[in-house]
């Protein structure tokens, strides 16, 4: 049997595919072939039902979250949409479970596998083609943005978790400590000696700022952490928030950053940057000093990307993205330097 992990992308996807075809005899109904839509960090299949009705069929990577994780992932989504929020709602299967672990041939090891109601919508842009907007629709679209990130945070600081609810931090350690979540980012091979010399510098001045700004209920808590243009559908003037994969506990100024990361190159960048924050001060309060560490957060948000790309060299992703992300991280670890240091607290 040859190596799943060395197979091409296609060929992984159609064995995902199988695997998913099987997994869905643990749902009740009859249900049309899978059609993958998205294979990245998870497979995402879209399924039709007999009855008409569409869902998205979500075969995890193996390893990447615990049976608890995914369990506090499908918790928190579950929350927030009892709670108004536009997120996919749950397909539990057919033992009433969240979730089921499912088998495949040549595929190495067990997969979670998922069901979520489908989100009718379009998103809004993308990490290779940017945003297809003009500037005013743009500066509407990062204003909804930025309300809809304080109403997740909201709204989950007013949740109490369950005991038991577990997910990866986001924090120092997650970030730029000696493991972090995505990989060591200074270890990619595609980095020149002088990217990471200036990485170093980064993320040396990176450890003092966080240890300064701090973490308190106001600036830190769980984040969706992944709330780029590609994860945010538009439909009829509202927008919906998908994909909890890399959800977790952090910042809110990362969660901001992440919308704004793929987009600092937009010509008209400084006016969405300006309607992200006041979307967000339309629902819930963000202190100036806080504001002013947006460069910090962008470093910080380009680390983890490199970290994705050194420790998956084999993907389509790493390969296709892996000059962009360098360019960008020179970009922006530059800017942070730059920067004036953060104010006392």
């Amino acid at each position: 049997m040859p190596d799943f992990y060395a197979l091409p992308d296609a060929e992984q996807a159609a064995l995902l595919t199988g695997l998913a075809r099987h997994a869905l005899a643990r749902w009740d109904g009859a249900f049309d072939t899978p059609e993958l839509v998205k294979y990245r960090e998870n497979a995402v299949f879209s399924v039709r039902h007999a009855d008409g009705g569409r869902v998205a069929l979500r075969v995890h990577r193996h390893g990447y979250h615990s049976d608890a994780a995914l369990h506090s992932e499908l918790h928190w989504m579950q929350a927030l949409g009892a709670r108004g929020v536009a997120v996919p709602p749950i397909v539990p299967a057919a033992c009433g479970s969240m979730f089921v672990t499912v088998t495949a041939p040549d595929i190495p090891e067990p997969r979670q596998v998922d069901m979520l109601g489908w989100m009718a919508g379009t998103p809004v842009g993308s990490a290779e083609d940017g945003l297809v907007l003009d500037p005013a629709a743009a500066e509407r679209l990062y204003f909804d943005a930025g309300a809809l990130a304080a109403t997740v945070h909201r709204e989950t600081r007013a949740m109490r978790l369950p005991d038991g609810f577990v997910r990866h931090a986001w924090d120092e350690a997650g970030l730029i400590g000696a493991q972090p979540l995505w990989g060591r980012f200074w270890d990619l091979a595609m980095l020149t000696e002088a990217d990471r010399a200036l990485l170093a510098e980064a993320r040396a001045r990176a450890a003092r700022d966080l240890s300064a700004f701090g973490r308190t209920a106001e600036n830190y808590g769980l984040i969706h952490a992944d709330f780029v243009p590609e994860n945010l559908l538009s439909e009829a003037g509202r927008l919906k928030l998908i994909d909890f994969d890399d959800s977790g506990f952090g910042w809110h100024m990362f969660e901001l950053a992440t919308a704004l990361y793929f987009n600092i190159d937009e010509p008209f960048y400084p006016a969405i940057e300006r309607a992200l924050f006041a979307g967000y001060r339309s629902v819930r309060p963000l202190p100036a000093a806080e504001e002013t560490l947006l460069p910090l957060f962008l470093f910080l948000r380009g680390t983890t990307y490199l970290g994705w790309i050194q420790t998956r060299p084999e993907t389509q992703t790493a390969r296709e993205l892996g000059p962009m992300l360098i360019a960008r991280i020179r970009q922006v670890a530059r800017a942070y330097l730059a920067s004036p240091p953060p104010a006392p607290a």
